[in-house]
C-alpha cells in the first residue's frame, strides 16, 4: 500500500476534501460532498461516482466519499488526515495533533463561530472514526492572525474583555499563508513588501501583509466583520443591533439568521448570494449589491494601506476574486490613488498578473489553495511524529 494524506474541511452542508501524496505536495485529486442533509451531491474530479450514497450526516457524507475514493486508488492507505478548523482562539496558534486535549479546545470555541466549529468538529469526529491509526491535524483558519500588533488585535474595550478572548482574531489565514508562500515564487521582489490580499467568495475578507506576515485584517472577533459576504452582513453598527433588541424585540437567535443567513449580497439584492446569478440579472437592486460590495473592498483596502504604510501589491483570490472581471475592474478603477491600475485585456483573459508592465501597484490573481498548506503541515507532523515514535496524538 502507498501511503497518503487526506485534507477535509467540513461546512454546515458541505465536505471538502483532497487527496495528496505523502509529502503533502502532488495533489491527486479533490471532491467533496455537497447538500448534507438533503439532496446529497458527490463529486470527485472529473472522475464518475456512483450515483447513490447516504448523505444524511458529516459522517454518512465521508463514509460514502471514501467507498468512492478507495474505488479509484484501492492502493492508497491514508496515514494523515488534515482538517482545516475555523477557530483556533488565542492559544492554539499553530497546527496541533488532535489530542484530547486539543479536541476539547476546538469544542470550547465553538461560541465564537457557532456555524463552522460544529461542522469541524463533526468532520473530525468522522474522520477519527474512519482512519483510527492515522494521525489527525488540525488546522486553525486563525493562526495566521495571532501575530498582529497589538493595536490591531484588540477593541476599545476593558482590557478584561480581552483577557477573556475577545479580540480580533482575523480568518482565511490557510489562504492568507498559501498566497504569501505563492508570492515568492511568482512576485519575489514585492512578496517581503506591502501586499493586500483579498480573499473574495461566500465567506469574504481581506488580509495586510507585510513581508509575508499579517499586519491587520477586516474579519474580527467573528467570520461576520468587515466585508458584506454571501449571506452576512459585514461590518455593521453595533448601535443598529442594539436597536433591533430593544425596538423590534429580537432575540440573539433571530439576530445571529438576520446577520449570518440573510444579509449580504442575498439581503441586498433579494435575488441571491451567488455573485454569477447577480452579474446576469438586471435589477437596480443586483447593480446595487455589486457596487456595495466593491465600494467595502475599495474602502477596506484604503484602511489596510494605512496600516501598512503603503501598498506594493494587490492579490485577487476566492471564487470570486479569482473569477469576477466585473468585481476586480470595479475596485481598481476606484484605487488609482494607491496606483492601482488593471490591464482589461489581462483581467478578461483572467491572467495571474493583472496590471500594466512597469505599475507602481503589482495586480495579481492567485488561486485558493488551503488544501495544499493543510497538506504539507500534516506530512510536516508526520514526520515528526515519526521522529518521536513513543508520542501517541489519539
Amino acid at each position: 500500500m502507498t501511503p497518503a494524506i487526506l485534507t477535509l474541511n467540513a461546512g454546515s452542508s458541505s465536505l471538502k476534501f483532497g487527496l495528496f501524496d505523502a509529502a503533502g505536495e502532488t495533489v491527486l485529486i479533490t471532491g467533496g460532498v455537497d447538500r448534507i442533509g438533503g439532496e446529497g451531491r458527490l463529486w470527485l474530479g472529473d472522475l464518475a461516482v456512483p450515483d447513490d450514497g447516504d448523505f444524511t450526516d458529516h459522517p454518512a457524507a465521508l463514509t460514502t466519499a471514501l467507498a468512492a475514493l478507495d474505488l479509484h486508488f484501492p492502493e492508497l492507505a491514508i496515514v494523515g488526515v488534515g482538517h482545516r478548523v475555523v477557530h483556533g482562539g488565542p492559544d492554539l496558534t499553530a497546527p496541533a495533533p488532535i489530542t484530547p486535549q486539543v479536541l476539547a479546545q476546538i469544542g470550547a470555541l465553538a461560541p465564537f463561530a457557532p456555524l463552522h466549529q460544529p461542522h469541524n468538529l463533526s468532520g473530525i469526529h468522522a474522520a477519527r472514526m474512519a482512519f483510527p491509526q492515522a494521525l489527525h491535524l488540525a488546522c486553525f483558519d486563525t493562526a495566521f492572525h495571532r501575530g498582529q500588533p497589538w493595536e490591531n488585535d484588540t477593541y476599545a474595550l476593558p482590557r478584561v474583555y480581552y483577557a477573556k478572548g475577545i479580540r480580533r482574531y482575523g480568518f482565511h489565514g490557510l489562504n492568507y499563508e498559501h498566497v504569501a508562500a505563492a508570492l515568492l515564487h511568482l512576485a519575489p521582489d514585492v512578496a517581503q513588501g506591502r501586499v493586500i490580499v483579498a480573499h473574495l467568495g461566500n465567506g469574504a475578507s481581506m488580509c495586510g501583509l507585510r513581508g509575508g506576515r499579517s499586519v491587520a485584517s477586516t474579519m474580527g472577533f467573528t467570520a461576520l466583520d468587515g466585508l458584506p459576504m454571501g449571506t452576512r452582513a459585514g461590518q455593521i453598527d453595533p448601535g443598529v443591533l442594539l436597536y433591533l433588541m430593544d425596538q423590534e424585540g429580537m432575540g440573539a437567535a433571530e439576530i445571529a439568521d438576520l446577520l449570518y443567513l440573510q444579509s449580504g449580497l442575498l439581503g441586498l439584492s433579494g435575488l441571491s448570494n451567488d455573485m454569477r446569478v447577480l452579474e446576469a440579472s438586471d435589477t437596480p437592486e443586483a447593480a446595487g449589491a455589486i457596487a456595495y460590495f466593491c465600494a467595502r473592498i475599495r474602502r477596506e483596502a484604503g484602511s489596510l494601506a494605512a496600516a501598512l504604510g503603503g501598498l506594493d501589491a494587490l492579490v485577487f483570490t476566492g471564487g470570486i476574486g479569482e473569477n469576477s472581471r466585473r468585481v476586480r475592474a470595479q475596485v481598481c478603477d476606484g484605487l488609482g490613488w494607491l496606483g492601482v491600475a488593471l490591464t482589461p485585456h489581462r483581467n478578461a483573459a483572467n491572467c495571474t498578473v493583472l496590471s500594466p508592465q512597469g505599475s507602481a501597484v503589482r495586480v495579481l490573481m492567485i488561486p485558493a489553495n488551503e488544501e495544499q498548506v493543510i497538506a504539507r503541515a500534516t506530512a510536516h507532523a508526520l514526520s515528526d511524529a515519526a521522529a518521536r515514535p513513543n508520542c501517541r496524538t489519539s
